[in-house]
């Protein structure tokens, strides 16, 4: 009866993860990502500098996401138009059975655990893209389980799995793998103070359990310098917080409460589950309490950080509901909830995947930019990366860290007419690829440029010759 529990579970789990692909999106940044994961992959070689600029050609580069863009290319090959919606499926469908499959009490009400499971379709339904925080949510989920695993049996070695995690983390989406040790730290902070009062409680924890979680914090710190760009990985995600250029201006590091309607959603998920540890008749455990706060936090400064708080209450919450006793019908209810959730996948997976491999960029208007052949071609922030994945050198694109220090504030003024003339003038573009909506359209009409290919909003200019 159990195995056949579980087997149910592990389908629900499936159409889970199968019906979140539906809101996937190809991003700005894939086509870079498998640009560069292709150029790696067939010169059998790390970038460590940018080759896809003219602006900043054989500058130094940290490829933070190196191993990430070698594994998208592969799916590319291994799976070709599909590639997008079975990389998202499979780290999705993986972080959930480590979420679920390992934490027992959420057997204690099956009917929450369907409830909790449809909050992370919404959580995440606008963050489904093929990008390496996926990866990064596995990696996260795996490095709790392995905290909690020793917190709660103190014996287990499995926590010595973390330096592993780290390297492979570092390597793929290394401006996020200082989680790695900072979970570490936040674990041996809290088992630290014994705390036993009416609203919260904390064990400490044993002198074996220190132990090992102090070898693997040394470990897991070490590991992160094995990668392509040695002790600069530490150090990278801390210059990215203190970048305020990158802060103001990049989507992902905004402020949640200035992204909607994904704000609400946030907002909403935080209240409940607030009211459900305030209202539980059980003592808050001070290391959830600590995880939560941290996460919350991070998750308003910061709406990268906002699918974090998901994940780590998952791994507490079932310990505050009331227990539900499964019924006759409770395995009738997941089946059929699965069979729904496949049925709506199925009916709606052609047209995602339309939509999915639909040109950024027509394949006419990318003609005539390879005709024209641009020395000096000045484009929209939201255009690079496909131009990137089209050999067509770029002014910017999304890697926003490495145009920072050089370019990036430049391309802003130019956008908001700050220094508009000048700028184009230090700069001497020779085309512009902008969105005609913008108004720097009208400064081109009437500054010696002249539109030469328009395809829908897309339009191309050229610096008219005036030696004539």
């Amino acid at each position: 009866m159990k195995n056949k529990k579980n087997i149910i579970i592990l389908i629900l789990l499936f159409s889970v993860a199968i019906i979140s692909t539906l809101f996937t999106t190809t991003g700005l940044d894939y086509y870079w990502h498998i640009t560069a994961g292709k150029y790696m992959f067939n010169n059998n070689t790390i970038l460590t500098k940018d080759i896809f600029s003219w602006i900043l050609y054989n500058k130094n580069w940290i490829s933070h996401e190196w191993l990430f863009e070698v594994i998208i290319y592969s799916f590319k090959l291994l799976f070709g138009n599909l590639n997008i919606i079975i990389y998202c499926f499979i780290n999705i469908f993986i972080l959930l059975v480590i979420i679920f499959f390992n934490n027992k009490n959420y057997k204690k009400n099956t009917l929450f655990t369907i409830f909790w499971l449809m909050l992370f379709v919404i959580m995440n339904s606008y963050s489904i893209i093929p990008r390496p925080h996926l990866i990064s949510n596995v990696f996260f989920a795996l490095t709790l389980y392995l905290l909690y695993n020793l917190k709660n049996n103190e014996y287990s070695n499995k926590i010595y799995l973390l330096p592993i995690i780290s390297i492979l983390w570092a390597n793929i989406h290394g401006g996020s793998s200082n989680l790695s040790y900072i979970l570490i730290i936040i674990f041996i902070f809290t088992g630290l103070i014994p705390i036993n009062n009416k609203y919260i409680e904390s064990k400490k924890i044993t002198k074996l359990q220190l132990k090992k979680y102090s070898i693997v914090l040394v470990l897991c710190l070490l590991a992160l310098n094995i990668n392509p760009h040695g002790f600069k990985m530490i150090i990278y995600p801390y210059e990215n917080i203190l970048n305020s250029l990158m802060q103001q201006n990049i989507t992902e590091w905004q402020p949640i409460l200035k992204i909607t309607p994904n704000n609400y959603i946030y907002i909403c998920f935080i209240l409940l589950l607030s009211i459900i540890i305030i209202k539980s008749k059980k003592k808050i455990k001070f290391t959830d309490l600590i995880l939560a706060i941290i996460f919350i936090i991070l998750g308003i400064k910061s709406f990268r950080f906002s699918n974090y708080i998901y994940i780590v209450s998952s791994f507490f919450i079932f310990d505050y509901i009331k227990e539900r006793k499964d019924d006759k019908n409770t395995s009738i209810i997941l089946l059929f909830s699965s069979i729904i959730l496949i049925t709506l996948f199925l009916i709606s997976f052609p047209s995602t995947q339309k939509r999915i491999n639909s040109n950024y960029i027509s394949d006419k208007m990318i003609s005539k930019i390879k005709e024209e052949n641009p020395k000096r071609l000045f484009n929209l922030y939201d255009y690079g990366g496909y131009l990137v994945s089209k050999n067509i050198k770029v002014f910017i694109d999304g890697r926003a860290d490495l145009y920072s220090n050089y370019n990036y504030k430049d391309y802003i003024d130019i956008f908001n007419n700050v220094n508009r003339k000048k700028l184009i003038d230090k700069y001497k573009f020779d085309y512009f690829l902008v969105d005609d909506r913008y108004n720097i359209t009208k400064y081109l009409n009437d500054n010696k440029y002249e539109l030469i290919s328009k395809d829908n909003n897309i339009v191309l200019y050229k610096k008219k010759d005036t030696s004539k």
